[in-house]
């Protein structure tokens, strides 16, 4: 799995009233990840298996992701790797450790009031909130948990002779 770690400047407040939504395909997790990531104003943080179901190699998408497998993002989304390179201050891609490789709940954090959690990653069914504080809390949490435990799994550069 993999986590991605994003911020941005911004710090005004989401007027949009709270509201959960249940998600039964990935084309709505798609949808829901890009109303997500317009809403954010600070930071997203990214957990899910390898990127690779739900578009993260559009142009629209990236930030604070952690991952277990970093090969889906080097051979497939070069965009993903362009904002690495050009914003490495700001995203930071990280590989799961050992102590959270059984982790199956892809999570999207968004300034930690928004949220999008896969209930698993085999399956289509997710839930979002927006504004939904109390609710992210907990998956900030846990996301929060498996970064601890991440090592760096991408970088911005390539060293070599």
């Amino acid at each position: 799995m993999a986590g991605i770690a994003m911020a941005s400047s911004t710090s005004t407040e989401s007027p949009l009233p709270p509201r959960s939504v249940e998600l039964a395909s990935v084309a709505e997790q798609s949808a829901a990840i890009d109303e997500l990531i317009g809403l954010a104003q600070r930071r997203i943080r990214v957990f899910d298996q390898d990127l690779s179901h739900t578009g993260w190699n559009l142009a629209a998408r990236t930030d604070r992701l952690i991952v277990h497998d970093t090969h889906y993002i080097e051979s497939a989304c070069p965009r993903l790797l362009g904002l690495l390179r050009t914003y490495s201050f700001a995203v930071t891609i990280y590989r799961t450790g050992t102590e959270a490789r059984l982790a199956t709940d892809p999570l999207i954090i968004v300034d930690d009031r928004h949220y999008l959690h896969r209930f698993h990653f085999e399956q289509s069914r997710a839930a979002m909130g927006i504004n939904q504080p109390d609710q992210t809390r907990p998956l900030a949490a846990r996301f929060e948990e498996i970064w601890a435990t991440g090592e760096p799994g991408l970088n911005a550069t390539v060293l070599g002779l």
